[in-house]
């Protein structure tokens, strides 16, 4: 397939180290399929463009630790055309991905991103990897099941839509974006959407993902 969902700095199927989840908590198989911009720090419509330019929304690192305490990995995926429109290459994001995780552990040790994918692609590519198609989501989930597998990773065969049948259940995880590009996505996902304010982010819906008495 063209068009693939992009990591940081590795190839989309190099292997994938996940740290354990806080106080051993085992894995509940679920996933917390995030948007970034609006949903973990502050966006823009004219982009954030540096590490400089990163905000983090309030609360977004403790809703990831309380995710991750919870059992929940954490998938970050996010459009992000200015790469494809030229404005700035895959290291520039690389950077500004390393700033959101850098003070997400400041303000919580637990708060650690288990994958981020981006799509770089133009919205009139019509790229399966770019919401409101459902690429990166289909990815995150191959990627997080392998990671946790005792697979070998050369064993892991990535496959895209009608390509990838005998899916797991996506029951327990949860899509959350502050776009109806992000709805679209998960709904073409097959997974439970959370659509947030853009000023409240992730906070604004984590007590309905996980229990308001977990800490």
């Amino acid at each position: 397939m063209q068009h693939l969902p992009c990591r940081d700095r590795v190839p989309i199927d190099a292997p994938l180290t996940l740290h354990p989840l806080p106080d051993s908590t085992p894995w509940s198989g679920a996933i917390a399929y995030l948007d970034r911009d609006g949903v973990l720090n502050i966006g823009s419509e004219n982009y954030v463009n540096s590490p400089s330019e990163v905000i983090l929304l309030p609360h977004a690192a403790n809703c990831v630790a309380r995710l991750r305490r919870s059992g929940i990995r954490i998938a970050v995926v996010t459009n992000q055309s200015p790469i494809g429109r030229g404005y700035w290459d895959s290291e520039n994001l690389a950077l500004i991905h390393d700033q959101i995780q850098k003070m997400l552990l400041i303000e919580d040790k637990d708060a650690i991103l288990d994958l981020i994918l981006h799509s770089p692609y133009v919205p009139n590519q019509n790229a399966w990897a770019r919401k409101p198609n459902p690429g990166m989501l289909e990815a995150a989930r191959q990627l997080i099941n392998h990671a946790e597998s005792t697979k070998e990773w050369s064993e892991l065969s990535m496959r895209f839509a009608d390509d990838w049948v005998e899916r797991p259940s996506e029951v327990d995880s949860v899509m959350v974006g502050d776009r109806i590009s992000d709805m679209a996505a998960a709904k073409a996902f097959g997974v439970r959407s959370l659509l947030c304010p853009a000023e409240q982010g992730l906070s604004a819906v984590i007590n309905d993902i996980i229990s308001s008495d977990i800490q």
